[in-house]
This record gives structure tokens, sequence and C-alpha cells, in this order.
């Protein structure tokens, strides 16, 4: 029998680089609602009580002309700090106050030409290529309903129960920026229980410890997490520094796309390095790890597998990936190569191919920004659909 301990975090939306990723993903929605065929690849900073945007936009509808001639960008991220909660007088970092800084351009025409899907000098096809070169993951498991690693699905569930809790306006001493942490012991690679759960939640300066972890203790986490998985030895850790007045961008930067393991698989399964937040989806970074995990959930949701990992790799402008690998761990109910045979039947894995499988030109990444872009029940995030079931079964016969 062999035994090991598995930890995952999350983030909550308060938290200074979910901030950017949330500023970032609504400037996205407000472009794709101008015009679904929008390029944009928006980065965000902040600090103390400044937000700076930077990076290419591109409107079709447009032209040349800036984003901000079409949307009102003010609105739109002061909107989003608000949405987040950053509404309390006693933090510098406020949705009314704070100072915007505007570093937008257009795309590059050498990328465009690269996307578009039309002859270009140098450009051997004449199909829409891949938005930059680069590898991504997908992946599935069978631990959890969501077909994810339960320590990354468990932080989550903490993470959005804090903010449900905070927005109801009924505990008024917590404040936006939080994060989870979950450790799980896993017997012959299946999860057994609990080790140990950390919360740290900012707070208001008038709140005692004693309340914040009686509060975490019993309103949170043993109203979340499975009850059969928490045992007399798990160990809880709430806010263990003692004091969480100042947070958020007033107690650290933050940066557009720095917690891509918090929007995957929590460490368990791998990353290619992208980011997704602020990307189109003509941008493989992001829309080919939509698709990854959309063929690895429906590998596991077939029976096919326990867990699966599926990698792509793709060159810029180019519509084909130049690999697609998929890995079971040894789980596979018939050969990794079988299965890979079967994917490439059933799917299609050029950039245009999938943007139109998975509906990606919508406003609709907000939703997929806070607590992990996998394992969510929403129609909208076409990526959780195990559609494709019954067509992998009899691909594999």
């Amino acid at each position: 029998m062999s035994t090991c301990i598995f930890s995952s975090e999350s983030v909550g939306e308060g938290h200074p680089d979910k901030v950017c990723d949330t500023i970032s993903d609504a400037i996205l929605d407000a472009c794709l609602s101008v015009d679904p065929k929008s390029r944009v690849a928006c980065e965000t900073f902040v600090k103390s009580n400044m937000v700076v945007v930077g990076g290419e936009i591109t409107v079709p509808k447009i032209g040349k002309k800036p984003v901000g001639s079409v949307i009102n960008l003010e609105k739109v991220i002061r909107d989003a700090v608000a949405g987040i909660g950053y509404t309390n007088n006693d933090d510098v970092f406020h949705a009314d106050t704070l100072f915007i800084n505007n570093y937008l351009t257009t795309q590059s025409d050498d990328i465009a030409q690269g996307v578009d899907a039309k002859k270009a000098h140098g450009k051997k096809t004449a199909e829409q290529g891949a938005g930059d070169q680069g590898i991504m993951f997908g992946y599935a498991c069978d631990e959890t309903p969501e077909l994810m690693p339960a320590p990354i699905m468990y932080a989550h569930r903490l993470g959005r129960e804090l903010t449900r809790i905070r927005k109801t306006g009924k505990v008024k001493w917590l404040r936006p920026d939080a994060k989870s942490q979950v450790s799980v012991e896993y017997v012959d690679g299946r999860p057994t229980r609990i080790v140990n759960v950390v919360i740290s939640t900012q707070h208001s300066a008038d709140v005692k410890h004693a309340e914040i972890e009686k509060f975490c203790i019993e309103q949170v986490i043993k109203k979340v997490l499975p009850k059969n998985m928490l045992t007399k030895q798990t160990e809880y850790l709430i806010n263990p520094t003692g004091n969480f007045v100042i947070g958020g961008p007033q107690g650290d930067s933050g940066l557009t796309g720095r917690k891509i393991i918090v929007d995957t698989y929590g460490g368990m399964g791998r990353h290619g390095g992208g980011a997704f937040s602020g990307k189109d989806p003509s941008k493989v970074d992001r829309s080919a790890a939509y698709m990854g995990r959309w063929v690895a959930k429906n590998i596991v949701a077939a029976g096919l597998a326990r867990k699966c990992e599926v990698q792509f790799a793709y060159a810029i402008g180019h519509p084909l990936p130049v690999s697609v690998h998929v890995d079971t761990f040894g789980t596979g109910t018939v050969a990794d190569k079988k299965i890979l045979a079967a994917i490439l039947k059933v799917f299609s894995f050029k950039p245009a191919d999938i943007v139109k499988q998975l509906k990606l030109l919508r406003p609709i990444y907000s939703k997929s920004t806070n607590y992990g872009h996998f394992g969510k029940d929403d129609k909208d995030l076409t990526w959780e659909r195990t559609d494709k079931v019954a067509a992998l079964k009899k691909a594999i016969k």
C-alpha cells in the first residue's frame, strides 16, 4: 500500500493577481460584445490605488481606432473592481477612487496575418493559424463529480463559499482578499482523507482572531468539504500569521496570468505555461487548453480511463497541431494509442475548429476567471460538456 499527501491552493477574486485576471477578462468580454471577431491580449497590473492596462486589442468593426473609442474602459474596470467587492472605505484600493493608466494598442500586423484566414507572403496556408507557438495540456480524473482532482476542487469550494458569504453582507468583517489550501492523503492513488486545511482571509481591524477561526472552521470548512474526508486528525490553520487587515493591491502587487496553476488543476496535471485571462480564443494558450480539458473529460466520462492528460503543441500561423499526445497513467481500459486514434477521429484540433466546436466567440470569459477555469457547472463553459462519450466509445471499437 502506497501513501502520499498532495496539496493544492486556490485564491479569492480579491487576491491582487485575480483582480488583474478579472479586469482583463472583463475587457475581453466587452470587446467580444461589440465584435465577436475582436483580437484581445489584455494585461493588467495593480498596486495600491492604481490600475495599469496594456496589450494589443483590435476590434475589426472600428478598424485602427483605439478600443476606448467604442468601449468605456474606465467603466468596465471600475465595475469589475466593484463587483469583486473593493468598495470599503477602509481600503486604499477602491473602485470609485482608483487611478487608471491605459497602454492598449492594436494587434501587430505580423501576428494578425498569421492568425487571419487568408493568404500572406511567407505563410504556407490560407487557413486560420494558431495565434502563437506553444504547448497546452488538458486533464481529467474521476476523483470528484466534476472529474477534477480532489485537492483543487476542495480548495475552490472554500474560496467560493467565503465569497458567497461575504457578498451577502451578513459577516461585516470579511474583506475581498483570501487564499485557501487543502492537503489530501492518497492511498494507492485514491483520495482517502483531508490532512489539513489552510484559510487566510482579509478582515476588518475590529474582529478578533478567535472569531475568524471559529467562523472559517464551522461556517465554511465543515459546510462545504465532504464530511467523510474530515477526521479528528484534520488540522485547521486559519489566518496563521495572526492578522490580515492589509490585503489586496494595497498589500501586494498583482499581475494578469500569475495564478495559472490555480486556474487549471492545482498542480495535479501539467501546465504548458501560457495564461488564459485577457486572451481571445485565437490564442491557443487559452482555447487549446479548453479543448484539452474537453477531450480529457470525455475520455474519463466514457470510462476509457480513470485519469487522462492530453497535450497539444502548435506553431504560430499554422492550422494544425504539430503534435497530439495522450497519457492515461496506466489507468486506461484500452491502450493509449487506441484512445489517441479515437480522439483524432472525433475531434478537430485546428484553431478555427476549436473556436467553432466550443462556441468561443462569445462574451463568456468573466464566468471562467475565478475559482478555476475547469470543473464548473455552467452551460456557457462548453469545454465542460461530456457530449462526445458515445462518439468516443464508437471510435474505439
